[in-house]
């Protein structure tokens, strides 16, 4: 393992025994603000709702000091397995990301499971999308200059909204980075079999999560859901798809690459090596993680510029 995740394992505290989906939360809201650094001098940063056709969703707005209205924007979407995390657990990864590119970031607070399963989150993450392509300006940014980034129940929700948009002639999204994403692979196999136990995330976590978000249908074959399962690969934004190597979910990363490739995409895959699930909350403590995160913002702002 990579000495950069030691400051990760050090941040966690083993969940105890039966323990119910607030502790579960509240250990997550710990652990997430042991490893937050607070937003640099000079950003600004601002809450509100963008109104979508189902709810009113809250969001996060980062814009960077520097630069020239309207900048283009990063549309992110926070991990958490589909039932933890909001704007303040992920608040380093977000304004990390408007920092080193110099674009816009939107957080989206999207609807968590159990109690809101799918397709809650997908619905508010494409509604948030939408209105950022017709009424960007309101804030500052350029619909016309969107791009999707998301890190675990993120990515997923982030590659979801590349195949919507392309399905429904939606809002054109001008590149997707998926940060050790959860693409709604089997898990009976591969990855999930040799790291089945990582210190990161374990196999039966991702099984756990997959019950909350998928409670009526754990099979799916909708690909907004589980975008691994998507019939057509082609005409997809370019892609950065970067996954962990010690992490049950690191093939939904590999395979989906490979689906991306094979249908003609542009496509960077990356493998954090010696990493585990999370690595980017570790680029304050290691010069490992901090290269990691700094290809994921390379990407972005070569695309968005």
């Amino acid at each position: 393992m990579h000495p950069d995740m030691n400051v990760l394992l050090e941040a966690r505290t083993p969940p105890p025994p039966g323990q119910t989906i607030e502790e579960n939360r509240a250990a997550w809201t710990a652990y997430s603000q042991k490893l937050s650094e607070p937003a640099p001098a000079g950003m600004t940063v601002f809450d509100r709702a963008i109104p979508t056709p189902e709810r009113n969703v809250p969001v996060r707005v980062y814009h960077p000091s520097g630069g020239q209205a309207p900048r283009p924007c990063i549309l992110y979407m926070h991990g958490g397995g589909f039932m933890k995390g909001d704007l303040d657990s992920s608040d380093s990864i977000a304004w990390g990301f408007a920092e080193q590119t110099g674009a816009s970031v939107i957080s989206v607070d999207y609807q968590l499971a159990p109690e809101h399963p799918y397709p809650a989150a997908f619905d508010d993450c494409y509604g948030a999308l939408t209105w950022l392509a017709d009424n960007g300006g309101e804030i500052d940014v350029d619909g016309g200059r969107i791009a999707v980034a998301g890190d675990s129940a993120g990515g997923n929700l982030a590659a979801a909204l590349c195949l919507a948009a392309r399905d429904r002639a939606g809002p054109t999204i001008t590149a997707q980075a998926l940060v050790y994403p959860g693409t709604g692979l089997e898990q009976d196999q591969g990855s999930y079999i040799e790291n089945a136990h990582g210190p990161g995330l374990t196999t039966e976590g991702t099984k756990q999560y997959r019950d909350w978000y998928l409670p009526h249908d754990t099979e799916t074959t909708d690909p907004y859901a589980r975008p691994i399962m998507a019939e057509d690969f082609a005409n997809l934004p370019p892609a950065h798809v970067h996954s962990a190597e010690i992490d049950p979910i690191r093939d939904d990363g590999r395979i989906f690459a490979s689906e991306l490739a094979l249908a003609g995409n542009l496509v960077t895959y990356r493998e954090a090596k010696g990493m585990i699930h999370g690595f980017m909350r570790a680029r304050f403590k290691g010069a490992g993680a901090a290269a990691e995160f700094q290809a994921v913002c390379d990407f972005l702002k070569s695309h968005l510029s």
